[in-house]
């Protein structure tokens, strides 16, 4: 039995007894009038202590009861629901001597109960509720942590969130916080014209994203299948298709490393926007955030890990070569050096593939001299073409892609480009990323011949972006982890599988 240590056995016992009696411990049919939260804005006048009268408005609320104290004859309580906590009063004149006899001895701390009852201030002047019925309506087995200590391990709370939860209900304003994000970001983008669409999540090729996928097997195709990086190809494919608006929001998996920011599955946003330009991608995301914090009433200077984001101004614009030389301290004379990169990175005591051509250096760089200084919201633009294998070429320049990624507080956040559209130039890059795969690139782009052949029926001028919700969230609720945004985030197997003996 997975409940077997001596409380939890003692509670067992506890729901055999109220069986017995004739008590069902797991009853369904129990309702509430209305929430706490509804409650005492509803009773708020009543603020002097007041004589129990009969003719009360008696409202039935439902909650977990955090805390007991009983005295003699009289119990108060505390329960908590989803809006908010309240305290309440039962003794033996208010249940009777039997409903009362059999609630003290039988429900417990981390029960679920249903109370019915008036509001009224209590003589150390706390808005009470006084009970005149209780009907158990959930029994725990399990004890909840104990108060004054709680939840504090922070390895428990990701495994257990919905003690973590229960223990700690800011965690679960977090994630009320992160679904108006996500609603808003809907609403955005549906009064800016754009559809939401659903593609693929098992995909025959791994493309749309430099990343190492998970693989699985398809039994009735006889196929390997991998959960998608990405869902760009799919949702270009539908640009070529006539939808010149698209959008989708959901899960991406990626077969890679676990850390502050990442988790092998995720949530992002990608959109596409035919006839606008990379510019016009940037312009709507400024939007975006001021939307969001707007919303959210969250001021235009927000702190995130001790730093102080300024949106108050419009975002800064920087080329990636000058961000280079004027953000990150780089000599001009050695961007367009190969060999003198190299000597720079290794100098450092920075890693450095002698393989890697210019442009990937270039990114070396960049990751290690710019990217954590750049606490602002910041567009980085014009990348070098080589490590933007969809991005369209810069007319002036083709070594260059016409391509952007925001920064804030040092994290990339969104990444968008104007799309290519030449079928044989794409063609010629799935070509090329073929042999940085055969050369040990695990995460290079494979070749998707049908996306070419889509390109071929002609996909007009279009630009498209993709957003990291995980790490927007992150900012917007100032967490320096991505497992604080996440409801049920990856965690390494346990020793033993008896999560529930983490408890005691």
């Amino acid at each position: 039995m997975i409940f077997d240590n001596q409380f939890e056995i003692q509670r067992l016992q506890t729901v055999d007894e109220l069986k017995a009696q004739g008590i069902n411990p797991y009853p369904h049919f129990l309702r509430k009038d209305m929430t706490i939260a509804k409650f005492r804005a509803k009773f708020n006048y009543i603020n002097e202590l007041d004589d129990k009268k009969e003719d009360s408005i008696l409202v039935a609320l439902a909650g977990r009861i955090k805390l007991m104290r009983i005295a003699g004859k009289a119990v108060f309580a505390n329960i908590e629901d989803e809006t908010a906590g309240i305290q309440i009063y039962f003794n033996k004149d208010s249940l009777g001597e039997d409903k009362f006899n059999i609630v003290k001895k039988s429900v417990e701390v981390g029960d679920i109960v249903r109370v019915r009852g008036y509001a009224f201030i209590t003589k150390t002047g706390e808005f009470s509720l006084y009970a005149k019925e209780i009907d158990l309506a959930t029994k725990a087995i399990s004890p909840l942590p104990e108060k004054y200590h709680g939840l504090v391990d922070i390895e428990m709370r990701y495994r257990q969130r919905y003690l973590d939860m229960i223990m700690n209900p800011e965690i679960r304003n977090d994630f009320k916080k992160r679904s108006i994000i996500i609603s808003t970001i809907r609403r955005f983008f549906e009064d800016s014209g754009f559809l939401e669409v659903e593609t693929p999540m098992m995909h025959p090729i791994a493309g749309g994203a430099n990343a190492k996928p998970f693989v699985t097997y398809h039994n009735a195709l006889g196929v390997d299948r991998y959960l998608r990086i990405a869902p760009e190809l799919y949702l270009k494919r539908l640009v070529v298709g006539g939808l010149e608006a698209v959008y989708e929001m959901n899960r991406n998996f990626r077969n890679e490393g676990m850390d502050l920011t990442h988790n092998p599955e995720f949530t992002s946003i990608e959109f596409y926007w035919a006839y606008h330009t990379y510019r016009d991608l940037m312009n709507i995301t400024e939007a975006l955030f001021n939307t969001l914090l707007d919303k959210l009433d969250m001021p235009k200077i927000i702190d995130f890990d001790g730093m102080k984001i300024d949106f108050s101004k419009p975002f800064a614009r920087i080329n990636y070569k000058k961000a280079l030389v004027e953000i990150g301290g780089i000599d001009a004379s050695i961007i367009d050096d190969r060999d003198k990169i190299l000597a720079k990175l290794k100098s450092d005591g920075f890693e450095a593939n002698e393989k890697l051509d210019l442009g990937h250096l270039q990114a070396e760089l960049f990751d290690n001299y710019v990217e954590e200084k750049l606490i602002n919201p910041t567009f980085i633009v014009d990348f070098p073409i080589s490590i933007s294998p969809l991005s369209r070429r810069s007319d002036e320049n083709p070594e260059v892609a016409e391509r952007f990624e925001l920064f804030i507080a040092g994290r990339e956040l969104a990444n968008g480009f104007n799309e290519l559209n030449d079928p044989v130039d794409q063609y010629n890059r799935f070509s090329a990323q073929i042999k940085a795969k055969d050369a040990g690139d695990d995460e290079a782009h494979e070749m998707d011949e049908d996306y070419v052949r889509a390109l071929g029926y002609a996909m007009p001028p279009t630009a498209g972006e993709g957003i990291g919700i995980d790490r927007l969230v992150m900012l917007l609720t100032n967490k320096k982890s991505i497992r604080d945004v996440i409801l049920f985030p990856a965690m390494r197997p346990l020793k033993s599988e008896n999560h529930l003996k983490e408890i005691k």
